[in-house]
């Protein structure tokens, strides 16, 4: 950041309106911003990850972070859009006499609001979707109404590390950890980990767990998230691996410990994160995979390209449009014969909805074309009074593409769990409709994308796909409704994302 000391001054002619300025007050990273009329000032860094909040937008009485899109409110520096939880710390600003000047650092003391309560709120799911629900619903004070049954035997905690830094040994287990719902504001939610719902009783308003548990409720929601796809030819060899829970990453790890090969079947994102995190830890990694070139289903071939080049620069070896055959725990047969050892494989294929639950219950289950997971409506009701779906499962009318889709991304989930706490309190009207986003770390390189569309054939490239430093526009039906950034261009994601969200 910058080495302005604000606490010396600055020229208040030097501060322009929605234009983060760096700097610091006493030991601490700061930043200033002029809106409508008025100066705030906040901590520098993004409570999320600690990204550097003077190269974000200040968007809407927002200041958004420019590394994974969390957004934070200029009126009191409350984390307002995940993934970010935590608030930014406030500073007292007084202008005078031409010079803006920090004087100090404010108490954070935020009061738990008094909110009616909206009866006992149970939450099948402790993901991205359910804790993020939860913790809203704890902020607004009622914590204590809402209860997490998550059949994990963790805590709720942050999933993208288990297949980046967690399983590359950049973070500590500890780290993985999401804040406890609600911020410690009031009563916290009861979080049940190790319990499996086995039904829902909808006539009773009740759900059921394996040992027969009887759990009322009042409002359930239902975020059970996805559960990777094993292909048969690997389901009963030895050394195989799925990789979507930090238990998962537990066993990738202990067996890359005494490994020197690993293979990754696929070339999804998961897949690709796996190969970067295993040659991070010291592994030599091959990748085999149906595509002809990884990630152009998603964004096309240039990218796709980009992003396999990376990889084998770090030494990773791609056998593409082949199929495994056989793993037998040490050597891999692909279909056109050529043997490839290795000590584990991860399967990084793909993931499918946990529905099972949600059927058995009689709810709406949507078409495979829209996305095959639970239907619900623009309020993220389901069929049946009282159920709403949220996360991986959900199938819902995008308004801008107007038809269904499902999404599978960390942190639409969360922001579909944050706005269906609002809704539910009342706090926002009409329908769900915030523009999907995730992001993907390949090694030293990250990748945002913005919005949805189905394929990538219709698309235009802007900026130098090789170097690193691009923006893919895609369309759907003749009209652009997705966009993938890189270096340079990411600033475009952010302005995309709040476009499309005021559309």
């Amino acid at each position: 950041m910058a080495t302005i000391d604000l606490g010396k001054g600055m020229p208040a002619a030097d501060l322009h309106d929605d234009k983060p300025v760096a700097g610091s007050f006493g030991s601490e990273d700061v930043i200033l911003v002029r809106h409508r009329g008025k100066v705030c000032a906040f901590a520098g860094k993004c409570t999320h990850q600690g990204a550097p909040l003077e190269t974000g937008l200040v968007i809407d009485g927002t200041v958004r972070c420019p590394w994974h899109h969390a957004r934070f409110s200029l009126s009191d520096g409350e984390a307002v859009a995940a993934p970010a939880f935590a608030p930014l710390d406030t500073f007292t600003v007084v202008e005078k006499d031409g010079v803006v000047t920090i004087t100090g650092k404010e108490e954070q003391t935020r009061a738990t609001p008094s909110t009616r309560s909206i009866g006992k709120v149970v939450i099948v799911g402790g993901g991205a979707a359910g804790h993020a629900c939860a913790d809203m619903l704890a902020r607004s004070g009622l914590g204590g109404d809402v209860t997490i049954l998550s059949d994990d035997a963790d805590a709720p905690y942050d999933r993208t590390a288990v297949s980046k830094d967690y399983l590359a040994g950049d973070a500590e287990r500890d780290d993985t950890a999401l804040p406890e719902p609600g911020l410690g504001r009031g009563p916290a939610p009861n979080v049940r980990t190790g319990v499996a719902v086995a039904l829902i009783d909808v006539e009773g308003h009740a759900v059921v767990t394996a040992d027969q548990d009887r759990v009322p409720y009042d409002v359930l929601i239902l975020a059970t998230g996805a559960t990777p796809v094993t292909p048969d030819t690997v389901k009963a060899a030895d050394n195989v691996f799925v990789l979507r829970t930090l238990a998962d990453a537990d066993a990738v790890k202990a067996a890359a410990k005494d490994a020197k090969r690993a293979i990754v079947l696929g070339a999804s994102f998961i897949g690709l994160e796996a190969a970067a995190s295993l040659t991070q830890a010291g592994l030599s990694v091959t990748v085999i995979a149906r595509d002809s070139v990884p990630l152009a289903k998603v964004a096309g071939p240039e990218v796709g390209k980009f992003v396999q080049a990376l990889h084998e620069e770090k030494g990773v070896t791609f056998h593409l449009d082949c199929e495994l055959a056989q793993y037998d725990g040490h050597t891999a047969m692909l279909d056109d014969g050529t043997a490839i050892e290795g000590d584990l494989l991860v399967v990084g294929v793909g993931v499918e909805p946990r529905i099972d639950l949600a059927k058995a219950a009689g709810l709406k289950i949507a078409e495979k074309d829209a996305g095959g997971g639970v239907s619900v409506d623009a309020q993220l009701r389901t069929s049946a009074d009282g159920i709403y779906a949220i996360g991986d499962i959900a199938s819902y009318a995008d308004p801008r593409l107007g038809h269904p889709i499902r999404v599978e991304h960390w942190v639409h989930a969360q922001r579909q769990g944050q706005w269906l706490a609002r809704s539910l309190l009342g706090a926002v009207t009409g329908g769900y409709g915030d523009t999907p986003f995730f992001w993907t770390g390949q090694y030293d390189t990250s990748l945002h994308y913005v919005g949805h569309v189905a394929k990538p054939d219709d698309r235009r490239i802007e900026g130098d796909v090789a170097a690193g430093d691009f923006a893919v526009f895609l369309k759907e039906d003749g009209k652009e409704q997705a966009v993938m950034t890189c270096g340079n261009h990411d600033e475009i994601a952010l302005k995309k994302e709040a476009a499309w969200d005021a559309a």
